[in-house]
């Protein structure tokens, strides 16, 4: 604890994702200052972005401004800025505009990014969901598909069903496969005169054997069948060797697609490698047991940038919990230092896992506990409305549930960018 009239020890975390902001929650109101950095001004709530891709909530339900958010901590401060480079030995933090904030403790929560595998070039023909950006980006693109094909049925009289592929079986690309059948098969069924939305082709792509693999092979062949049912084709063991404008290619065969979205991979972001500590083949930051970078016990990695076999033995996973776990014992070992206590080991709690797939589909884990369909997805909606930022956006997103739930419809389909088709362009 500072004496009176010295300086609170600087506090830098970079990143307002899962991790950071529960770091910042922890260290608010103590005897440090605090400064969280990121390159957006709010919170973003991962876990249902794929519902704003898809028109069923609106961005300002799954996301709520920093500022508000950590507005009733007297020691907590927020700034807009990208940082790209890190002096360990100086203690700085660098912005992309030139300037740098100095720290006394910095914990590193800068999340995820997409990975393409080295074929960074397919970023533009199947985009990734990780940002409010991408989402909005994805709802575009997919309601574009629909006019499209009803303006082509309409002018030419053909009606070649849509063809949507998902790459990559994780939990995304259940969650968008299943969301994508539900908006043709439902919410926008009565919507469209010269196309049948209900014969949409939706096709999810993945690599090896099964869909879900971080879960039982109970729950992923039970996700596997509620897909069916939705009318998802599901392809395993099916590796996706190229990716066009239109196309894919997989097992030496073309594939024509009026959409490609990407769910296949994430990679660490970058800014561990300015550190210049050891890494994982993920490139992944390998830290201590109390989350701190070897040689450097100033600086704490969590979330998905670190990679740690906890006090336990367990490998911890790169998932939202983990990482809001993280931030919390990193605080709390910041705070320890501060108090002359010595730091406690990282231990972390699984608290299950869950997917969900579709319109009252879903799977769930808890320890020996495999749960799937209505009971899945009413646990999985509960779980996360409670997690949610804010009364207003949980009020918001109930909402919008019990009336989709209701109506068996979405959101509205708003397209709100101004991609217009090729052909209607050049005839203006």
């Amino acid at each position: 604890m500072p004496a009176s009239g010295m300086q609170s020890p600087r506090v830098v975390i970079v990143g307002g994702g899962f991790g950071g902001l529960y770091a910042a929650k922890a260290l608010s109101n103590e005897a440090v200052d605090v400064t969280l950095l990121d390159r957006k001004n709010h919170h973003t709530f991962q876990p249902l972005l794929y519902q704003v891709a898809l028109g069923v909530l609106s961005p300002g339900e799954v996301a709520s401004p920093l500022r508000q958010i950590l507005h009733p901590a007297r020691n907590l401060r927020t700034l807009l800025g990208e940082v790209v480079g890190i002096d360990a030995a100086a203690r700085t933090v660098r912005l992309s505009d030139g300037e740098a904030v100095a720290y006394e403790y910095l914990i590193l929560a800068a999340g995820a990014r997409h990975a393409y595998f080295g074929r960074d070039e397919w970023a533009h023909h199947a985009p990734g969901l990780k940002t409010i950006e991408d989402a909005v980006g994805i709802r575009s693109r997919l309601l574009l598909a629909f006019e499209r094909a009803e303006r082509q049925a309409h002018l030419s009289g053909r009606r070649e069903p849509l063809s949507f592929a998902i790459i990559g079986g994780g939990p995304t690309g259940v969650e968008l496969a299943g969301a994508i059948a539900d908006l043709a098969r439902l919410a926008l069924a009565k919507d469209f005169n010269a196309i049948n939305t209900k014969q949409a082709r939706i096709r999810l792509f993945e690599g090896g054997p099964r869909i879900l693999s971080a879960l039982s092979e109970d729950s992923s062949r039970k996700a596997a069948r509620q897909l069916e049912q939705l009318g998802v084709e599901v392809c395993t063991e099916s590796l996706v060797q190229t990716v066009e404008s239109g196309r894919i290619k997989v097992r030496d065969e073309w594939i024509a697609t009026d959409l490609t979205l990407w769910a296949s991979g994430v990679a660490p972001s970058l800014l561990g490698k300015m550190l210049g500590a050891a890494m994982d083949r993920s490139v992944r930051v390998l830290v201590e047991q109390d989350l701190s970078v070897p040689g450097h016990r100033e600086v704490f990695v969590i979330g998905y940038m670190a990679a740690l076999v906890d006090a336990n033995g367990t490998p911890v996973p790169g998932l939202a919990a983990a990482a809001m776990q993280e931030g919390q014992q990193a605080a709390r070992n910041i705070l320890r230092d501060l108090q002359g206590r010595p730091r406690e080991s990282f231990r972390y709690t699984d608290r299950g896992s869950m997917a969900t797939v579709g319109h009252h589909r879903a799977v769930a884990e808890f320890g020996r506990w495999h749960l799937s369909g209505i009971l899945a997805w009413l646990l999985w909606s509960i779980v996360h409305v409670f997690l949610l930022i804010g009364f207003r956006n949980r009020a918001a997103v109930m909402r919008q549930w019990m009336w989709a739930y209701a109506t068996r419809k979405g959101g509205s389909p708003l397209i709100t960018d101004c991609q217009q088709p090729e052909a209607a362009r050049h005839a203006k």
